[in-house]
């Protein structure tokens, strides 16, 4: 998020787990990418897996360098898995098509960058990553 600073991530990825906790979830693991796909800031909650760094920020970097949430990456793998397929090849195997890649927006559209969370369900992650966002002040295109 070149827009935004490393505070705010921190905010966005403290939320994130809050919301997970209050939520029941299983240790969760969250980062923040900004609109280049560069890492701000990442944590992984105790007793999480050591390997969720990869998926998260695989999730959020197939989030930004599409420009398309972790839903609609998984839609289109539905439809057209020769593309994702394709773009995962372009992207050096990194992109995770499933929700947990969400989109942040500023209050204009603007693209600011992608979350990816790990640790439960997908819809579980997208919707940690969500409350995340918005909890500093921020759009999320889940």
């Amino acid at each position: 998020m070149a827009e935004t600073s490393l505070r705010r991530a921190r905010t966005i990825i403290r939320k994130t787990l809050d919301h997970g906790k209050a939520a029941g979830m299983k240790p969760l693991s969250v980062i923040v990418l900004d609109s280049g796909g560069n890492p701000i800031a990442f944590e992984r909650s105790d007793r999480a897996s050591p390997g969720r760094y990869q998926i998260a920020h695989g999730k959020a970097y197939g989030a930004v360098m599409l420009g398309m949430p972790g839903s609609a990456q998984m839609k289109r793998a539905e439809d057209q898995a020769y593309f994702i397929a394709c773009a995962n090849g372009a992207f050096g195997g990194a992109l995770v098509p499933v929700p947990g890649g969400v989109l942040v927006r500023d209050g204009k559209g603007r693209l600011l960058g992608a979350v990816g969370v790990t640790g439960d369900t997908s819809d579980n992650d997208a919707a940690a990553a969500k409350a995340g966002i918005e909890a500093a002040g921020l759009e999320a295109e889940v």
